[in-house]
């Protein structure tokens, strides 16, 4: 993937996946547009790298419709959005219905009205690409976290919908991943338990998602496809 004038954007960089896609795409020698919802370590080294940080919270239409407006008093081109922005919520009893309305804002509501309202500017880009960071839970759905997966698989629809409409200026595509990596608090029995869930049984790293994202971005015949980056979790 050759480097583009156009910064990529990236939500949700601050940690993570997010922030080591950031500084592999930096490496790679590409302007870059972060955002994050609170102030970590993370956003420092990006800045001093020379990425532009933005804060933005997707919790609903004002803040998402904010952030738009500053995005584009940055820049008026973008090489492509990278929407990895997540929110992981328990669905306490009594709260649901506000835990659905945060996870719907920030897992489709966010995507979407970035990917409407940002479309003239990844067309000033060529190629241009949306990628969408699912997940794999949303193949199967979870007795626990109904509504994060119901977001999730309607980013999945999303993916979709976009590649049809925006082709053939712009690719859109999907990431899901499952385990990529522990939290450094997961105890031993919970670490082997999950990485018994896949068929290659490993804590593989953050670096392949990045490989996935670089073959989305390079790739020039593929949208309206989801890699599923699981461990073979589909065949147990």
């Amino acid at each position: 993937m050759s480097a583009s004038a156009a910064p990529i954007l990236i939500t949700g960089a601050s940690q993570r996946i997010g922030l080591y896609c950031a500084e592999r795409l930096l490496d790679d020698g590409h302007a870059l547009i972060v955002t994050y919802r609170s102030e970590r370590d993370g956003i420092d080294r990006l800045r001093q790298r020379g990425a532009l940080a933005l804060q933005a919270d997707f919790a609903d239409e004002a803040g998402i419709l904010a952030f738009i407006e500053q995005l584009k008093g940055h820049t008026d081109s973008l090489r492509a959005i990278v929407h990895n922005a997540s929110d992981w919520l328990v669905e306490t009893p009594g709260e649901e219905a506000a835990a659905f309305q945060r996870l719907f804002s920030v897992h489709m509501l966010a995507p979407y009205l970035i990917n409407l309202h940002c479309q003239p500017l990844l067309e000033r880009s060529s190629p241009a690409d949306i990628v969408h960071i699912s997940d794999d839970v949303a193949r199967k759905g979870s007795a626990n976290r109904s509504a994060y997966c119901a977001s999730k698989a309607g980013l999945d629809s999303l993916t979709l919908s976009f590649a049809a409409r925006f082709a053939p200026q712009i690719k859109v595509n999907g990431i899901a991943p499952a385990l990529i990596m522990f939290n450094p608090d997961d105890d031993a029995e919970y670490r082997a338990k999950t990485l018994n869930k896949s068929a290659l049984g490993i804590e593989p790293g953050p670096q392949v998602i990045y490989q996935s994202l670089r073959y989305l971005l390079d790739n020039p015949y593929v949208t309206g496809t989801t890699l599923t980056v699981n461990g073979g979790r589909h065949l147990k």
